[in-house]
């Protein structure tokens, strides 16, 4: 019987050393059709995503495109077969225009786009570019260098190149973890449209709704195995989270009430120009405060100066009722705070270095005497942490690129864990982070509120930060717009608030227009 599919992946194996991370994974893919890859971290999609885009050899199984096999050897073979990947880290040269983006690949393939004597068509490929970014709906200019474009239309251009490239599947690999809700209600269209012109989707996230909302099927891996392939429409999320962990999560969110004790943070009058406008808050030892805002609201840059990455102009800093002065990092460090940032790969980590290195960084100054590192402390240190967080594999000498996200993200909390903190930032401690290992993130930062740490929680994520914290301070432009406590916050108040200012800008604009008129 001849297959109809557009992409068959047939007992699919791959192993990295000890570790097998795809064994026998059947995934098969129709023209015109969404298709969700769900799993936790480690269960094998970015590997399954690199062997289809000919960045990894498979060590078995076969690849067929429209009812014939196929070899996939490169990144070129991929292409040549029509398969793109927009990867999470956006895969576009920053000094170069959009326009050289999306032609980069080989502007010889497009006839017209090169003159005389083999020279590029520079306006030819503006025009060729503005009609491929007019049918994804941005309104960027084809000259503008890609530096200057935001994370929505650094995306846009990604799928324009796609498109470029005449991509008849196109794989998305968490395309909506940086995106605000109005960007990715925009992408989702945008995907619709794909799918009427018969291009397929390969459609990873780890945002359940989003699945839901976009996609046709679902195809579920787990520790490197097919675990299930099912209809959207005809699964329930408790099924789907159990064919993703093995089992049921009995709470996403699990908040024990607690009496916060005295004041740990006191932050006064905190100012950077035209970025922070007088920031007053306080933290108490064992209280979550959550942080809520929409994207550009300040948030973190305000974790970022309280913790010495970034210098303010004005305000004070208190740590138990004793002003501190905060110029760097190392000061943030030495004052007792943590600061887990958003961008775990670039900001939080030494991805080349190991686990047992990575933890043993903020307090390498307590583990060495006379200059020399008592590595039997560092051991055992690094073990305990590894050990309490559940890290996997729990192997001290893994470097940290070859950890899933989500055991990244362990590895970072386990380095500022072992400071002892007295006060911990997270800043989106869970973006990227796989439902499983999302739950005992959530399980990690109410014992450590629970220990006493004053934990400021800054997420995008609504229910996170409504679930998860004993206040909630909503940020717009730079301020503090409102105070909620845990009983008074509901979405529809926290964004009541995030907008406001906006929305007060916007009629103070309309008005002066009018008066202009």
């Amino acid at each position: 019987m001849v297959s109809t599919a557009l992409l068959e992946m047939k007992g699919i194996s791959k192993r990295f050393g000890g570790i097998q991370a795809l064994d026998d994974v059947d995934f098969y893919l129709n023209a015109g059709e969404v298709m969700a890859l769900a799993g936790e971290n480690g269960a094998g999609k970015s590997t399954l995503i690199k062997i289809l885009a000919g960045a990894y050899p498979r060590d078995a199984g076969e690849i067929w495109m429209n009812g014939r096999p196929v070899e996939i050897h490169s990144p070129r073979d991929a292409q040549r077969l029509g398969i793109t990947v927009i990867y999470q880290e956006f895969n576009l040269t920053p000094n170069q225009t959009v326009a050289e983006n999306v032609y980069l690949h080989d502007p010889q393939r497009r006839p017209g786009l090169m003159g005389r004597l083999g020279i590029v068509d520079h306006r030819a490929r503006r025009d060729a570019t503005q009609v491929l970014l007019d049918q994804v709906g941005s309104m960027v200019n084809p000259e503008e260098r890609v530096s200057n474009l935001s994370v929505a239309h650094q995306q846009l251009t990604e799928i324009a190149k796609a498109l470029a490239q005449d991509a008849r599947i196109i794989v998305m690999d968490e395309p909506t973890s940086a995106l605000p809700d109005e960007e990715v209600n925009r992408l989702f269209d945008i995907i619709r449209q794909l799918k009427q012109r018969g291009i397929a989707v390969v459609f990873v996230s780890h945002r359940l709704e989003e699945t839901r909302q976009i996609a046709d099927r679902v195809t579920v891996l787990r520790d490197g195995q097919l675990v299930g392939q099912e209809v959207v429409a005809q699964i329930t999320n408790e099924q789907l989270i159990k064919m993703m962990v093995g089992r049921m999560v009995d709470t996403l969110f699990p908040k024990t009430e607690t009496q916060p004790g005295e004041t740990v943070l006191e932050v006064k009058g905190l100012t950077r120009k035209g970025v922070l406008h007088n920031i007053n808050f306080t933290l108490r030892h064992g209280e979550i405060l959550g942080f809520a805002g929409l994207v550009g609201a300040g948030r973190t840059e305000m974790s970022r100066c309280i913790f010495g990455a970034d210098h303010y102009d004005s305000g004070s800093i208190l740590l138990n009722g004793r002003p501190v002065i905060i110029h760097s990092a190392q000061d943030g460090v030495k004052a007792g705070i943590g600061y887990v940032p958003e961008d775990r790969k670039q900001q939080g980590l030494i991805l080349m270095m190991s686990v047992r290195d990575n933890i043993a960084l903020s307090i390498l100054h307590q583990l060495t005497w006379n200059g020399f590192v008592k590595w039997h402390s560092v051991n055992s240190l690094v073990e305990n942490y590894v050990q309490r967080l559940q890290v996997r594999p729990p192997q001290v000498s893994l470097k940290a690129e070859q950890m899933s996200g989500g055991n990244q993200q362990k590895v970072v909390l386990a380095k500022w864990l072992a400071l002892r903190p007295k006060v911990l930032i997270l800043d989106e401690p869970t973006r990227g982070v796989d439902v499983g290992a999302k739950a005992e993130v959530h399980i990690l930062i109410d014992k450590l509120a629970q220990e006493g740490i004053g934990i400021i929680l800054i997420s995008s994520e609504l229910p996170e930060v409504l679930n998860m914290s004993d206040r909630i301070l909503v940020m717009a432009e730079g301020e503090i717009v409102g105070a909620l406590s845990r009983q008074e916050a509901t979405q529809e108040r926290v964004l009541e608030l995030a907008s406001v200012k906006s929305m007060k800008r916007s009629e103070m604009a309309g008005k002066e227009n009018r008066r202009q008129i």
